[in-house]
């Protein structure tokens, strides 16, 4: 194993260090940045991780309630995932790749330089399995993978967190079964 091999191990500690401040999520990279610094992509050159960060926030836009991608540190934690896993990290490359040579095809531009507009009409062609065939399949493989990934970052990340409202386990001193589930249960049972 070479000194630049990430250990099943180093890809544990690298994950638990992100969640440190609560064990349910890993902190975004603003609050990372306190502490260490900016993060510097593992896997990712700088245009690759700049595409990267853009397509999750496209994936998962801050609105008024709450932030984006980015807030919940996507682009890191997919960064993190793809410089221990080979096949995870060349889907990532040659997805990125795909979709800048597809918009310079479609748009004469890379997928950052290309309009908002530009954008969206290729990953709305790229988000559903229907379109696939030889020349948008690759696509849409790389985008189901960015989809799943980016909101696995967000939805375990303090942002994610305090987005669906979860609070935790609360200790109760005593448990009530609501009235309205034991009857639409027995309503449902063949005993009722």
């Amino acid at each position: 194993m070479s000194d630049n091999t990430l250990t099943r191990r180093d890809t544990l500690a690298a994950l638990g260090a992100l969640g440190a401040q609560d064990p349910h999520s890993h902190p975004p990279p603003a609050a990372a940045a306190k502490t260490t610094g900016p993060y510097k992509p593992k896997v990712f050159n700088e245009r690759d991780y700049k595409t990267l960060a853009h397509l999750c926030a496209l994936i998962i836009p801050a609105d008024e309630v709450s932030g984006s991608a980015l807030d919940g540190g996507a682009p890191a934690y997919i960064d993190l995932l793809c410089s221990g896993n080979e096949k995870l990290k060349e889907t990532f490359l040659s997805g990125l790749a795909w979709l800048d040579h597809t918009s310079v095809k479609r748009t004469g531009k890379p997928f950052l330089e290309s309009s908002s507009a530009e954008q969206t009409a290729l990953l709305d062609l790229i988000a559903y399995r229907k379109n696939d065939g030889a020349e948008l399949g690759p696509g849409i493989r790389f985008f189901d993978w960015a989809r799943r990934l980016t909101v696995d970052a967000f939805y375990t990340s303090a942002a994610g967190i305090k987005d669906v409202g979860y609070q935790g386990n609360k200790g109760m001193t005593q448990f009530k079964v609501p009235q309205e589930a034991i009857d639409y249960v027995l309503k449902r049972s063949p005993l009722g």
